[in-house]
């Protein structure tokens, strides 16, 4: 992201106080509704994390959701 002045910044910040973005989705379909109705909780991560979880993952020919899950279960399985 490039550096902006102090001019720069004011210009952005009065854009979008006049023209606030709107959210896709009839409020059912966009990628927040979905999740919630799933009873997903999004989670945020660092890029080095992110980036382990992705690689390994590709790796192993599944998804960093799989990565994640088999790692809980084998912290559940050593605390037992």
């Amino acid at each position: 992201m490039p550096d902006f002045t102090e001019k720069e910044y004011d210009a952005l910040d009065e854009y979008y106080t006049k023209n606030t973005p709107k959210l896709s989705g009839n409020g059912k379909s966009g990628f927040f509704a979905k999740h919630a109705e799933k009873g997903n909780t999004l989670i945020f991560i660092d890029d080095l994390s992110a980036n382990w979880l992705c690689i390994k993952a590709e790796s192993a020919n599944t998804t960093p959701e799989a990565i994640i899950h088999q790692l809980i279960c084998k912290e559940l399985a050593a605390a037992v």
